[in-house]
């Protein structure tokens, strides 16, 4: 099978708006990572579609079985994400899901900016800072948020299998990149 890896805003609407015709009862869908972006505005281009989920079968709910089935359908690679196994959700995430659209039965959020800033800063690829340095340029999140999460991360971070080391020297490189960014504005 060959899978479609350079999802952008296009093929990730036209993938949700056949999702919605799955759906009979409505329901709500949190996306975060690079889908999740491009859908408000982010032009790169991402490999899968990542959404808040049970990512093992037994504990999967019907909703995540029709995702599945339909990204199979367009050869789109999807994941389920149990984020809060994870990064410890900085206090209020629930309250900062944002809207992005809605297709017919479906309502898709973008999963509380502060904990995808969180878990980027936490892995700390090259695309993960792209997009700490675009949820700080549409203001989603603010780099004072930032490190308030990375502080209170700290005493959790090995329940997470988060490294103290790792992810405040990844702090300090966004807020490197960011500085810079400033000054070339």
């Amino acid at each position: 099978m060959i899978t479609n890896s350079n999802l952008n805003d296009e093929v990730i609407r036209s993938f949700l708006e056949r999702l919605s015709k799955y759906i009979p009862t409505p329901a709500s869908l949190f996306l975060l990572g690079g889908s999740a972006l491009c859908l408000i505005g982010n032009q790169r281009t991402t490999l899968d579609v990542d959404y808040v989920g049970e990512d093992l079968p037994p504990k999967q709910t019907e909703l995540q079985k029709i995702i599945h089935d339909v990204a199979t359908q367009l050869n789109i690679e999807i994941e389920a994400v149990p984020i809060a196994r994870f990064i410890p959700l900085p206090n209020g995430y629930e309250s900062r899901h944002l809207l992005i659209a809605q297709f017919e039965t479906l309502n898709v959020f973008l999963f509380d900016p502060r904990s995808i800033a969180l878990s980027k800063v936490a892995r700390g690829f090259e695309t993960d800072y792209d997009d700490i340095l675009f949820l700080l340029r549409k203001k989603l999140v603010s780099l004072e948020a930032i490190e308030q999460d990375v502080e209170l991360t700290l005493p959790q971070a090995r329940h997470f299998d988060i490294a103290p080391i790792e992810i405040r020297q990844h702090l300090q490189d966004i807020k490197q990149l960011w500085a810079k960014r400033q000054l070339d504005a």
